[in-house]
């Protein structure tokens, strides 16, 4: 069990006082008063007088702290230092930029617990998985620093002694556009193939997670990356349409709902903006009677439950072929009661709060409509209160499971984006494979057993772009991660990405003379 301190008062002015508060937290200690916005170097505030928005803390429902949105100035000014600050770190040689690189990898690693923690407070998921996280965001910007020297064209030999050759440059000012169910990796999983193809960006976390973003700033600033390489505006959806809209932006990455994605789709095309996409999902998780029953019920909780089953990917129609689903949905059952609900911040919590009320309240109501329309609640749906007085206005529930399930249920159609599981039954392949394909979305998807023949058949069947045999919610940073159909456009992580955040020129080199038709 981590040993934890007395709190103290939240003051990140200095990265040393960072570490000492940043260690000591626990929920309900925290009140963040300095600014959220970073941009040329050091933490910004708004230049005019805008209504601040509150931010709670999933944990307890207090205010954590007060949003300052960007305006058009603070966006004009966040874009120019990265523009600033694109001419040196473009011109740099990618080895010299992997140097930088990995020393704010390292600054991440010597930081995890105090950046895990306050990943907890402001997105409600348990310390276990905040962790986790920042490993992921540290391997990242690791994987891409090993990248960023082997950027290379390609030499083509034409006749009479010309050739050609192609250069691949970096496209400029990128933005980046967070989610808040991983607010601090998916800022890392941008920025680090963005900047290791020697571009700079300016990133806008969630409204409802503002706080850990600006500290990956401040690790990339003290790294040594030239001022304003690395910059935070905070802000909602006005914020974002400025970023899409301006004339020194050269491409926007986008993690978040399929509406919104669809509006940044439209808005970059004003401009011929490249995008990257990553929008939702809602997967099929398929388990034949073959399967290892124990790691099945393994990869059907790991497809559902984590981070409070707020998890693009999640593989929340689980498809149990028909001989062992009582077997299958029982053994689910129990394991999900078992889930220790509570204090994201305690070492035993393995399910901490959702990330916000309103989302609480609407993913209970899908639970509600699912009984309505005629799914069994086998077990959770239910709003959580912990015993600690101090936990009582967080925002929890039970982990559920739903049987009884049916193709047409909303429960079955709809992204939920909470911790519930709708099992459904199935007989045939074929049967199976035209359920799991019925949709727009097309995020992830995962097949349990034991038949290799048929594991590689059915995935290359899956319309899909992330797919998993016997496991789920995998994501090491050297793999590519992305969706198709409507669950969106390029790829995260992976080699591939380097051309998402990169622009090929060919080159034609003449020696002889012009040979002219006139």
């Amino acid at each position: 069990m981590l040993r934890r301190l007395p709190a103290i008062p939240w003051r990140p002015a200095t990265p040393s006082t960072l570490s000492a508060a940043v260690r000591c937290l626990s929920s309900g200690s925290v009140n963040i008063t300095d600014p959220l916005n970073f941009w040329a170097g050091r933490r910004r505030t708004s230049q005019e007088s805008r209504d601040k928005e509150n931010v709670y803390e999933p944990a307890t429902g207090h205010v954590l702290c007060h949003l300052e949105p960007c305006g058009r100035e603070e966006v004009d000014q966040a874009v120019k230092a990265a523009k600033s600050a694109f001419g040196p770190w473009s011109k740099m040689s990618g080895m010299e930029r992997a140097r930088i690189m990995i020393e704010a990898a390292h600054l991440i690693e010597s930081r995890r617990e105090e950046i895990a923690e306050m990943e907890v407070v402001n997105n409600g998921k348990s310390i276990t998985e905040a962790r986790l996280d920042v490993d992921s965001a540290r391997l990242c910007i690791e994987y891409y620093a090993g990248l960023a020297s082997s950027l290379a064209g390609q030499h083509v030999q034409l006749p009479g002694g010309s050739f050609a050759y192609t250069r691949r440059e970096p496209l400029g000012v990128c933005v980046g556009i967070g989610a808040w169910n991983y607010p601090f990796q998916i800022a890392a999983w941008k920025s680090a193939p963005a900047l290791a193809c020697g571009n700079s960006m300016v990133f806008k976390p969630s409204p409802v997670t503002p706080v850990t973003a600006v500290l990956l700033a401040e690790i990339y600033a003290k790294a040594g990356t030239p001022e304003g390489l690395f910059n935070v505006v905070q802000g909602g959806q006005e914020t974002g349409s400025l970023l899409c809209h301006h004339p020194d932006v050269a491409k926007v990455s986008f993690t978040g709902s399929v509406p919104t994605g669809q509006k940044i789709m439209e808005m970059a095309s004003k401009g011929v903006k490249p995008v990257t996409l990553e929008l939702g999902g809602k997967s099929p998780l398929i388990i034949f009677e073959d399967s290892d029953l124990e790691n099945a019920v393994r990869g059907a909780l790991m497809a559902n439950f984590l981070s409070q089953g707020q998890v693009c990917s999640n593989g929340t129609r689980v498809y149990v072929q028909k001989d062992i689903q009582a077997e299958f949905v029982q053994e689910v059952v129990k394991r999900t009661q078992a889930i220790a609900v509570g204090d994201p911040l305690l070492e035993s919590t393995r399910m901490g709060a959702l990330v916000s009320r309103p989302h609480l309240d609407k993913v209970l109501s899908f639970v509600e409509q699912a009984k309505k329309e005629g799914a069994t609640v086998l077990c959770g749906g239910e709003p959580f209160v912990p015993s600690d007085p101090k936990l009582r206005s967080g925002y929890y529930m039970t982990p559920c499971v739903l049987s009884g399930c049916t193709d047409e249920m909303t429960c079955v159609r709809d992204e939920i984006f909470g911790p519930v599981m709708s099992v459904l039954s199935f007989e045939t392949e074929q049967e199976v494979l035209q359920r799991a394909n019925n949709t727009t979305l097309g995020l992830a998807a995962g097949v349990f057993t034991r038949d290799v023949t048929r594991a590689h058949r059915v995935v290359e069947q899956l319309k899909a772009g992330s797919c998993f045999i016997n496991n789920y919610n995998v994501t090491p940073v050297e793999v590519p991660f992305g969706g198709f159909k409507m669950s969106g456009i390029g790829r995260e992580n992976g080699q591939v990405t380097i051309e998402f955040y990169s622009q090929l020129k060919t080159v034609f080199v003449e020696m002889g003379d012009v040979d002219s038709l006139f």
